[in-house]
């Protein structure tokens, strides 16, 4: 094992996966957020919404999670960065550069959506419908007791799942280096493979990075579910 060419500094690329691995941290958390975005509008137009919604958010739910990620990935990262160039160059502004690293996160963004949906709608849909009832009882409009009511009883219950697709979008971000350059650790990893040709070594340091980053995780999950139930009774 060449264990020098993980050093710091011109030596070795111990700096490239460093920095690699805080892109990818970045680009899961903003991912992670898009998706959560998309899913809670997702999960409302599924349950709360009309027919255009509830078809639309179906829709949605129903191919991005059927159709592989990696296939997803290819279809939005070329077909977005394309779309996006051919509206500017109708407008007049010429061919548009597409940020890598943000076409990464809204590409993951986009199918993690799909399934923070599903989590969130389960999540809504086993809150006691009582407590829903009685705000609206006194008088609360429908985005009050989605606020007050909805939100914060449906968090905790939403949280397992959601934890499973945070750690689903930091190994999902590996996948962004097969179309672009988005500077993240499987890209950093690849390049300093390639150059020295010692692939195991690199490939097995990636692996144990991203194993750090899940389980360094999950002292901050437990910290916010701890959060999330406090004043709540405890299973036993």
């Amino acid at each position: 094992m060449h264990f020098e060419e993980l050093a710091w500094g011109r030596t070795g690329f111990g700096d490239e996966l460093f920095f690699g691995a805080l892109n990818t941290i970045a680009i899961a958390f903003a991912a992670f957020a898009v998706g959560l975005a998309l899913g809670q509008l997702g999960a409302v137009s599924k349950i709360y919404g009309g027919p255009v919604a509830r078809f639309i958010a179906g829709f949605y739910t129903t191919v991005f999670r059927a159709v592989p990620e990696l296939v997803l990935i290819f279809i939005l990262f070329y077909a977005g960065t394309r779309g996006i160039s051919t509206v500017s160059q109708a407008l007049g502004f010429g061919p548009a550069q597409v940020n890598e690293m943000m076409a990464a996160i809204l590409v993951l963004g986009v199918v993690q959506g799909a399934y923070a949906t599903e989590v969130i709608r389960g999540a809504i849909q086993a809150i006691p419908q009582g407590q829903i009832e009685a705000a609206r009882a006194y008088g609360m409009s429908g985005a009050q007791v989605f606020r007050r009511i909805i939100v914060p009883a449906m968090l905790p219950l939403a949280l397992p799942g959601l934890t499973n697709l945070w750690l689903i979008v930091i190994k999902d971000t590996a996948l962004i280096s097969v179309v672009g350059g988005s500077p993240e650790l499987a890209q950093a990893t690849k390049k300093a493979a390639g150059f020295t040709k010692h692939y195991f070594l690199f490939y097995l340091a990636a692996g144990a990075i991203y194993l750090a980053i899940n389980l360094g995780s999950n002292p901050i999950v437990s910290y916010i579910e701890r959060k999330l139930r406090r004043g709540q009774a405890k299973l036993t």
